[in-house]
Order: structure tokens, then sequence, then C-alpha cells
């Protein structure tokens, strides 16, 4: 038996209003990037790289990391406290059907939280004195625009997979919430219907972590480190995964295991995860995208 709480409503509310800040920094994004592409002496030359280079980048990550200080952890560990906290609001909203796609959909933005880490790794490789500190730095970014503007995308494709997770439990286990959670999970892995949506679930997910792959791997990063606009930084990524399939498959199929892995202990695994995959994602950029400076 189902309750009469309607899972759609919040979703709703946050689509527009989502759509309606999209609207409101669609020209500024627009002007925003031509300004930076103008400002690029070149379009970013891009190397192809081997599975040894990915290994190479994931072991400079944990190096970096276990430079770190202490304070990084307990920087990270807001992340996986501010998951449970999304948890826990879904449950009080009727959205337990989204609990899981909220997990599952944080690979899509943790690209963004990568940021710091970023600037740190970026540090250390030009041999300065790092705090834990500087990974607000990026707020001072000449570039903070267009990196903004990126973020908004990413929010934007979460955002979309959430309306999708969500429309999908609709056509096959709702419209109504489901009463509790052990209801949810029974019904989801062992009626027709939550089989459905399980199995079109993971290949619909699969999709959008494919997207974000394609168009975030190197784009970040980029953005931090030159002045490049979203579009220049955007079709870098996509060629840098053109040229490298194989490569860079693997580096998204360590994500996802290492994110899954993380997330299993109530999320606090993302305190460890979180840091060693920013700083990798670092030097696979430095892999992939020659240096201005060579």
């Amino acid at each position: 038996m189902a309750t009469q709480n309607h899972v759609r409503n919040p979703l709703e509310w946050g689509w527009d209003h989502l759509k309606q800040t999209s609207q409101a920094v669609g020209s500024t994004a627009d002007s925003m990037d031509g300004a930076w592409e103008d400002r690029a002496i070149a379009p970013p030359t891009v190397r192809r790289i081997t599975a040894a280079d990915v290994g190479d980048a994931l072991a400079k990550g944990v190096r970096d990391f276990g430079a770190a200080r202490t304070d990084v952890v307990m920087l990270c560990l807001l992340y996986p406290l501010a998951g449970l906290a999304i948890s826990r609001m879904a449950f009080d909203y009727g959205m337990l059907a989204l609990v899981f796609p909220l997990i599952a959909g944080f690979a899509l933005i943790a690209p963004l939280f990568g940021l710091g880490l970023y600037e740190i790794s970026r540090r250390r490789e030009r041999g300065l004195e790092t705090r834990w500190t500087d990974a607000f730095a990026v707020a001072r970014s000449p570039n903070i625009g267009s990196i903004m503007v990126m973020g908004l995308l990413l929010l934007a494709i979460f955002c979309l997979w959430l309306f999708a997770a969500n429309l999908l439990y609709t056509v096959t286990l709702g419209p109504d919430a489901p009463v509790s959670a052990q209801a949810f999970v029974r019904d989801a892995l062992t009626t027709p219907q939550g089989l459905t949506m399980t199995i079109v679930g993971i290949g619909v997910g699969f999709l959008f972590a494919l997207v974000v792959l394609v168009i975030g791997v190197v784009s970040l990063p980029m953005l931090l480190d030159r002045p490049v606009g979203v579009g220049t930084a955007v079709a870098t990524s996509v060629r840098a995964v053109r040229m490298n399939p194989g490569p860079m498959a693997m580096w998204g199929v360590i994500v996802a295991a290492s994110l899954a892995i993380g997330a299993l202990p109530l999320l606090i695994g993302l305190a460890i995860v979180l840091p060693v995959l920013g700083h990798a994602t670092w030097h696979l950029y430095r892999k992939v995208v020659v240096n201005q400076e060579d």
C-alpha cells in the first residue's frame, strides 16, 4: 500500500528554478566565454596516453594525498556529511525513491568538489608551499566566471538525471511514494516493474555518467589552469576522450568503482576517495593536455 505523498512536486519546483537561473546566466556565459577565448593563444594540444599513464596519474594522486595535511581529510568529510543530510531530507519529504539516484548521481557533480584539490596539486607541481586553505584559492581565480558556468552545466546534468530517475519510477512503481525503504527495495528487486526500473535506470545512469566523463574529464582543471572559455575546455575534453578511448574508459571505471566503494560505509569513505581522485584528475589532465610552457 502506498501513501498519497507525490514524488514529483519538489523536483518540479527545483527544476523550474534551475531553468530560471540558467536563462539568467545564459547571455553572461556567452560573453564570458568569448572574452576568455580571445585571450587563448592557440587551441590546447592533446596527447595520446596509455593505461600506464592513467596508473601513474593515480599514483601521483595518492602521493599528493599523502603529502597533504590531515585537515584536508577533515575538509572532505563535509561531502559525505552533506550527502547524508540530503538523503535524510529525501526521506522526510517523501522522495525515498530518489535516495539511490541522489547518491549514484554524485559522480555527475564530483568534478566540482575536486577544484580545490586541483589547486593544491598545481601548487605542489610548481614547488610552492601548500596548505589546506589553498583549496579556497579557486575563488580568486581570474577564470572563476567560466568555472561557475561549467559548474552550472554539471548541476543541470545532475538535475536532469534526477528528473529522469523520477520519471522512470513514476511509470514503473509510482506515482505514489513507497511506504518504507524495505518495501521499495523489495519491489525494485522482486517485481517485473521494479526490475524494469532497476535495469533501465542503470542504463540511463551510465549514459549520464558517460556524458560527464566526455565533457568534464579535463575541462575543469583546464579552466583553473588556463585563460580559456567553457567552449574550448569542453571541446578539448571531448578531443581527449576521442583520442584516448581506452585509457579514458579505464579512468571512468576507476572513478565509478572508487566512488561506489567510498559510498558504502555511509559515504564516509568519500573523505579519502575524493581527495585521491581529485589530485589524480589534475595529473591526468597534465598528461593529456600539453603544458603551455612545454
